[in-house]
């Protein structure tokens, strides 16, 4: 090795004796055996192999996880972190299409690739846990699990409305939708019922409305929590008489039924096909397709009268029934009440088609032009009115949720096929337990048209039922890939077990994940979906506990002149080109050093620069101290307290504050001091400290800068702790108010965050007896002079 600073050498130095030494391998516990108690689950959302290669985006993220893997290991955890790839699905089939080639050949060819970038970079992954979606050994168990759903009642089979690609013959998910037109070829997607299968998210509503024991960003349980959509109000049964059938409504405003002057049903909504105009049904068709944004946003209300009326159950008055985009299916019943004195929504539509105005509520909250109620207020009044629809059988109170069952078929061929049969006598039967999986076979042509690729291949689809030996045929979908990610942690964990998914020791004693990076606009899907597998499977008895990821952090967007970084936006950069030039060091620290991690960042090329002149620099200064400092020195002094200070900035920064650049910061600090003073009693306890603390970020570098110091195997030493007797703390005076008087002074850390300030002053025994168990309404935080509780 030369005194040159050459990263490429160093670094393919070092991966051959990590991997040589197995150096990231994790063992689970021995069947029986005792089991390290000291247990940490690092995990990154595992990346759609769709693209060629790694961008930053990937970077950032799993850079992160692998600084929280080192410090935790060294900290003393047991820490496992694995590695897999979400290979099927809608993104790896397109991308196939694009290069007319089979997926399985492009998910390979970039998931090879990915692999050797991963190994690169140097992240410490254990990868005998390696897992793929698209890999057989994987899928026989989602099958099985999609089996256990059905046969515990939480999947079935019914119709229900969907995106068509009228051009691509198939159906289009929301997220492939731009301005009401499929995203590939641009075509105006149309609103069509098929049969689908659904997994029971409902049954599970209000549990997922509650997140106990979970540190997750209070963003992203609002996020949750208003999709999953609870509300309290009636159910209201309107009669089309011409029809001889019910319609119903859910309100969360029955006090203004008596205002309601015409009925208005989404383009989804079943009753359309069978009842409504040839007119109501083409535009239905159109305007269901758009997505539920692009529907909220207009501003100008459209709609078609669908040629029948229901009739008010409070007052029989007979209301047309439109039919309108502005009413949402994944509201209450898909059907409203409209009332357009109270509504603005339904205001502008009655405006716009010349509707009736009646107004039901007074200026003083009561009820007016409502029969028998009148004059009560309009809380008394919801109450009286369901009270007397309840008495006709006509409504009753009840709860509803925005959240719907998940439709987890998808009439493509890149997928995990359903392991269901079709029989005329005897129905929709399971596949054996033992005849799983059931293997996708390879098609040539699998491009859309206008049935499931798999549906025209005979020898897949004809089978003998396994219940009446007669002729049955395989169910031709697959699943939704999000049915694969939303149990992968799972299997990581007992990748290689061919009797079972997972073993429920081996689960239970890594899970929940200890800490989960991945975006947040996985909110209502991944992170919601995986929340419901565990869920369900708690229920089963297959795994003992009920959230999948115990802490959640959401990084910020890696963007590319100004726009994040996406494979399908085509306007990512790959870090290839970079570690050819600098080193995979230099690039790991700089994606981190760009700024706080959970906050959009700008990727450009030539600031890394910067970065690989502090390497140079620790290894010229490193250098220096080996050849000029004592050995082995003191540890008292400037540098040692400088030192010192850098172990608690970084220990707290990376494993309390979720901060990743604030620590290389501080190691910079501590290594432009110790340049001036390479021969002082304390320096190389100064350059150790500096070389260790940076190994997380950096080990390639770190790794040989150890050796350098007459060390060895720095992936395996603990990580360092600081002296608290040099430690110089920073204070200041927290003033502590109850209804914005001063009721106690106190000095305390200024690294404290708001959460502990919080707790110091609520223990004030000045505090507590001015707060007397009265509930605080308000907590104020201003930071670095004061809390103030309103109670």
């Amino acid at each position: 090795m030369t005194d040159r600073y050459e990263p490429q050498e160093i670094e393919e130095k070092w991966q051959r004796v990590w991997e040589d030494a197995q150096a990231f391998h994790v063992p689970n516990p021995e069947p029986g055996g005792p089991a390290p108690g000291n247990h940490w689950y690092q995990l990154e959302m595992l990346p759609y192999p769709s693209g060629p290669s790694l961008h930053m985006g990937h970077v950032l993220n799993y850079t992160m996880g692998d600084v929280q893997t080192h410090v935790r290991r060294r900290s003393g955890w047991n820490v496992v972190r694995p590695m897999g790839w979400d290979a099927f699905g809608l993104p790896a089939e397109n991308a196939a299409i694009r290069e007319g080639r089979h997926p399985r050949e492009t998910i390979e060819r970039n998931i090879e690739t990915m692999r050797a970038q991963m190994k690169r970079l140097g992240w410490a992954i254990d990868w005998e846990r390696e897992v793929s979606a698209h890999q057989p050994t994987f899928y026989r168990w989602t099958q099985w699990l999609f089996q256990q759903f059905v046969k515990n009642g939480l999947g079935y089979r019914k119709e229900g409305p969907v995106n068509w690609c009228p051009n691509d013959q198939t159906v289009i998910a929301n997220e492939y939708i731009v301005d009401g037109r499929c995203e590939r070829c641009g075509a105006e997607v149309e609103l069509r019922n098929m049969t689908q299968w659904y997994f029971k998210t409902t049954a599970y509503a209000d549990e997922l409305l509650e997140y106990p024991g979970a540190e997750w960003p209070e963003k992203t349980m609002a996020i949750q929590r208003n999709w999953i959509g609870r509300s309290e109000g009636a159910e209201v049964l309107f009669r089309v008489d011409e029809l001889d059938l019910d319609l119903p409504v859910f309100t969360t405003r029955p006090d203004t039924l008596y205002g309601a002057t015409f009925f208005v049903v989404a383009p989804e909504h079943p009753f359309i096909e069978p009842h409504a105009s040839e007119e109501a049904k083409t535009y239905a068709k159109h305007s269901g397709a758009k997505s539920t944004e692009e529907r909220a946003a207009e501003k100008e209300k459209t709609g078609v009268f669908s040629g029948h009326h229901a009739t008010n159950p409070v007052n029989g008055e007979r209301l047309p029934i439109w039919v309108a985009d502005y009413v949402l299916m994944d509201y209450g019943t898909g059907a409203i009440m409209a009332v357009p004195a109270h509504d603005e929504r339904d205001g502008q539509f009655a405006e716009t088609f010349g509707l009736p105005v009646l107004e039901v509520i007074d200026e003083d909250g009561k009820l007016v032009n409502s029969e028998r109620f009148d004059g009560l207020p309009a809380e008394e009044g919801k109450r009286a009115i369901v009270a007397a629809l309840e008495e006709q059988g006509r409504g009753k109170a009840t709860v509803s949720y925005r959240l719907r069952d998940w439709s987890v078929s998808r009439q493509r061929y890149w997928g995990c096929p359903i392991p269901f049969i079709h029989c005329e006598q005897c129905g929709v039967v399971p596949v054996p337990e033992d005849e799983l999986p059931v293997i996708l076979p390879d098609i040539e042509d699998y491009a859309p048209k206008g049935k499931p690729p798999l549906a025209a291949n005979e020898e897949y689809m004809n089978v003998d039922c396994p219940q009446c030996g007669g002729p049955a045929q395989r169910d031709p979908d697959t699943m939704d890939t999000f049915v694969d990610s939303s149990w992968y942690y799972l299997r990581y964990v007992d990748p290689h077990n061919d009797r079972a998914a997972f073993d429920r020791d081996v689960v239970d004693y890594w899970l929940p994940v200890s800490q989960y990076i991945g975006g947040i606009d996985h909110s209502t899907g991944h992170l919601l979906y995986s929340r419901f597998f565990v869920k369900a499977m708690n229920d089963w008895g297959v795994l003992g506990f009920r959230e999948p990821f115990a802490r959640l952090f959401h990084q910020g967007w890696v963007q590319l002149g100004g726009t994040k970084m996406s494979k399908t936006k085509g306007n990512v950069a790959g870090p290839d080109e970079i570690v050819d030039a600098y080193g995979a060091d230099a690039v790991r620290l700089y994606i981190l050093f760009l700024g706080p991690a959970d906050q959009d960042m700008e990727w450009t090329d030539s600031g890394v620069e910067g970065i690989v002149r502090f390497l140079r620099r620790l290894w010229r200064v490193v250098h220096e101290v080996a050849e000029r400092a004592p050995n082995p020195g003191v540890r008292e002094g400037e540098l040692s307290r400088k030192a010192n200070e850098t172990i608690a900035k970084v220990t707290d920064d990376v494993l309390r504050r979720f901060q990743f650049h604030t620590p290389i910061a501080a190691v910079m600090e501590l290594v432009r001091e110790l340049s001036a003073a390479t021969d002082a009693p304390d320096a190389r306890f100064a350059a150790e400290t500096a070389v260790s603390v940076i190994q997380p970020y950096a080990p390639h570098i770190a790794e040989e800068l150890w050796t350098v110091l007459g060390h060895e195997r720095l992936w395996e030493q603990p990580w360092p702790e600081a002296d608290e007797s040099q430690l110089v703390r920073e204070t200041f005076e927290l003033v502590v108010q109850v209804n914005g008087k001063v009721r106690d002074r106190m000095v305390v850390d200024a690294a404290l965050s708001d959460e502990e300030l919080v707790a110091l002053a609520r223990a004030s025994e000045k505090v507590r007896a001015h707060l007397d168990g009265g509930e605080i309404r308000k907590t104020i935080v201003v930071p670095r002079k004061l809390v103030n509780f309103v109670v």
